[in-house]
């Protein structure tokens, strides 16, 4: 991956109890890696390894030390050295615990649907999305998690201000509160982010994007 998208793509960040509070971009992540506030957590099949980011440069330079495919991870690269995106890091001194509800709001509700027009079933980018309220405001619905779809123009016209029954259409999916951040759930289904697992299928919170 190009150094400009290596440094935006995602770390996962845990506190000093390896639980894990967010997700950042790569930029922020080395920005405290640097500044000493956080350190590399690299994941392998049996145990975890700390690194400061010195350390983390240095093992960057031997590629047989890492299990994976150079394709699962990205490459920051300066005029004197290669360094490797780490996937996880720890802050050293933040021993608060993560929020436990996950924020509403049209990222997540876009991420929920996975960008999918909850009545026709075709996905859309997102400024061809509009959120649909499956009970009209205007017949007291509510604005929340169970009553928010992702709709695309068409389908939103033709449904106006009815109910789906109304209207003689069907949700593909009824809407709920996700268990998991919607966004956090769709890098999961990416390799280049396996090693979040192992903290993730330990928590019973919500892992929310800042």
């Amino acid at each position: 991956m190009e150094d400009s998208s290596a440094l935006e793509s995602s770390v996962l960040v845990l506190n000093r109890y390896f639980m894990a509070l967010h997700v950042i971009p790569a930029r922020r992540a080395f920005s405290l890696l640097c500044k000493e506030i956080a350190e590399v957590v690299h994941v392998t099949e049996d145990r975890y390894e700390s690194f400061d980011f010195e350390s983390w440069r240095e093992v960057s330079q031997y590629r047989e030390f890492f299990t994976e495919s150079d394709e699962a991870y990205d490459w920051i690269r300066t005029v004197s050295f290669e360094i490797r995106v780490p996937r996880v890091i720890r802050l050293l001194g933040y021993d608060k615990l993560p929020r436990q509800r996950m924020q509403f709001n049209r990222r997540n509700l876009f991420a929920r649907d996975e960008n999918r027009c909850q009545y026709c079933g075709h996905r859309f980018p997102s400024g061809e999305l509009s959120l649909d309220h499956v009970i009209p405001r205007s017949q007291g619905g509510p604005t929340n998690w169970a009553n928010l779809v992702c709709a695309c123009t068409e389908c939103n016209k033709r449904k106006g201000g009815r109910t789906p029954r109304q209207a003689h259409m069907k949700l593909i999916r009824l809407p709920q509160e996700p268990k998991r951040s919607p966004v956090i759930h769709l890098k999961l289904r990416s390799g280049r982010y396996r090693s979040w697992k192992t903290f993730l299928d330990q928590a019973y919170w919500s892992v929310e994007l800042k």
